[in-house]
């Protein structure tokens, strides 16, 4: 479990999730975080959880995790520096230390040490300014140090709420780069990765009203999108479209399709944080190790003030652990499947 922004709510989060959802002997929590934002953190929202934690070296092998007491709560600093955290300001430190404790987790999950990364919310602007330039997410980045190729890839950024599920062909860019890169390549790819990891019946989403009402509201369907159906059924994948953006999520909620392919960044998260705000578990798909998140922000102004809601990352918890057992994600027409190794 990786800090996040450590000025933004992700270290308050962390901590209380672990005490509203103890993991029992389910999984063994590992925290990613800067002891300089977890002590304050733990000493204001839980005090009962200080005794708990066990600091190790930056990068524990499996085994050191595994022979540790029951209860105990292992840590690692991926920083290591003596400063003070400002809460609801992040400063190029917090940067840093968001950057730093997402590489170390990912390492660590490379490494074979941890099963899962399940990160809390950090500051794009941010890290962009401070720490990384061109940073523009945890996916892109998450794939770039897998090895994946940011187009023409094997990975997506995908939504898992509790009746809708939520694929993304394109993420974290401008409305008009995003469509301008839609076309029939690189849209199959995506059907491809979803079926690959995820599988069940697909619903490719329109571009414009109605899906361009043959052709009477633009010729984007017929040129761009339906030969990505067309050539995704060609090869057995359960594909459908392009099928009209407003009524195509509520169709997916009442069972119709298993997922829904998401054109662009909003097409697919209005729907998703709609429907079921803070119960949704953000997944990367295609990584050689189970990614999630929370579906919400760092939420600055109420970083220090205690009253973060712990609930998300709870969620997100059980939605991991479930990846992990292959229980999710759910295809009424298919048989779930397991994360790939």
């Amino acid at each position: 479990m990786t800090q996040g922004d450590p000025a933004g709510i992700g270290p308050e989060i962390v901590l209380r999730a672990l005490e509203r959802a103890p993991l029992g002997s389910a999984a063994r929590p590992l925290l990613v975080l800067e002891r300089a934002a977890l002590e304050p953190v733990a000493a204001r929202v839980a005090p009962e959880l200080i005794d708990r934690i066990v600091w190790l070296a930056t990068r524990p092998r499996r085994e050191e995790l595994l022979a540790l007491a029951p209860g105990a709560l292992p840590a690692v600093d991926p920083v290591g520096a003596r400063r003070a955290v400002t809460p609801g300001r992040s400063l190029a430190a917090d940067a840093h230390g968001a950057l730093a404790a997402l590489d170390l987790a990912i390492d660590l999950a490379l490494a074979g040490a941890v099963d899962a990364v399940v990160t809390a919310p950090v500051s794009k602007a941010s890290i962009a300014t401070h720490a990384a330039p061109g940073f523009v997410g945890h996916t892109d980045h998450l794939a770039a140090r897998c090895g994946l190729e940011r187009y023409g890839r094997d990975y997506l950024m995908a939504f898992l709420a509790p009746d809708l599920q939520v694929a993304l062909a394109t993420v974290h860019e401008p409305l008009t780069e995003a469509i301008a890169r839609l076309e029939p390549g690189m849209l199959l790819e995506a059907l491809a990765c979803l079926d690959r990891h995820a599988g069940g019946r697909i619903a490719l989403a329109g571009l414009n009203p109605h899906a361009g009402e043959g052709g009477l509201l633009g010729g984007d369907e017929p040129l761009r999108i339906a030969p990505a159906v067309e050539r995704a059924r060609a090869v057995g994948i359960d594909a459908h479209g392009p099928e009209s953006a407003d009524s195509l999520f509520a169709r997916a909620r009442r069972g119709e399709f298993d997922w829904v392919l998401a054109l662009y960044h909003d097409q697919g998260l209005i729907a998703v944080k709609t429907a079921a705000f803070g119960l949704a578990t953000n997944w990367t798909l295609g990584l050689p190790f189970v990614r999630t998140s929370v579906d919400h922000g760092t939420a600055f102004d109420l970083a220090g003030t205690g009253r973060a809601d712990p609930g998300p990352l709870v969620a997100v918890l059980a939605t991991t652990l479930d990846l992990l057992a292959g229980r999710l994600p759910r295809s009424r027409g298919a048989a779930p499947r397991p994360p790939r190794a």
